[in-house]
């Protein structure tokens, strides 16, 4: 039972911020905001809903039970949420799933950005990986966890190229 209320708070989460992404586009596009690689943005929405499917099936598949280490991992997990947060505030309208980088605003440096250039894709890694430590999904854990790791990594050089290019 934990499992579908834990995943099911998690897909509403994610749900969520996709509404608050497309208010956010909608208002920097109107601004005349620019969108940077949307072919590979299927592509993170494809991996992010394999993601699911992969975690679903482990779990029923190979009949996963919960980590020994899971208050650990749930504290971990909770961390990167409070990250992920304080990141999507600190951005405010600025914040997106997509790469829109309006030309001429200033990159934001308050919040976790003083210290961090990408703490929400900080936070996206950690629950890559330890959203299926949490339920012994490792097939799962490494699968996405390797294939978030290049997409993060192509997505940061992107966006920071296309901030360069149009932020003050």
């Amino acid at each position: 039972m934990f499992f579908w209320l834990f995943i099911a708070f998690v897909i509403l989460q994610r749900l969520a911020e996709l509404i608050i992404a497309k208010r956010n586009e909608k208002r920097m596009l109107a601004k005349g905001a620019v969108e940077f690689d949307r072919d590979g943005y299927k592509f993170i929405v494809l991996m992010h809903t394999l993601f699911f499917l992969s975690l679903l099936s482990e779990k029923i598949y190979f009949n996963r039970g919960i980590n020994d280490y899971w208050i650990i991992l749930i504290i971990l997990f909770f961390l990167a949420q409070a990250l992920r947060y304080w990141a999507i505030i600190s951005l405010g309208e600025f914040w997106n799933t997509r790469i829109i980088v309006l030309k001429g605003s200033e990159l934001i440096k308050k919040g976790p950005y003083r210290f961090l250039s990408h703490p929400n894709y900080m936070a996206v890694i950690t629950e890559i990986a330890f959203i299926p430590l949490i339920f012994s999904c490792y097939i799962t854990a490494i699968v996405f966890s390797v294939l978030n790791l290049f997409a993060i990594t192509r997505r940061i050089k992107i966006e920071d190229a296309a901030l360069k290019k149009l932020t003050s």
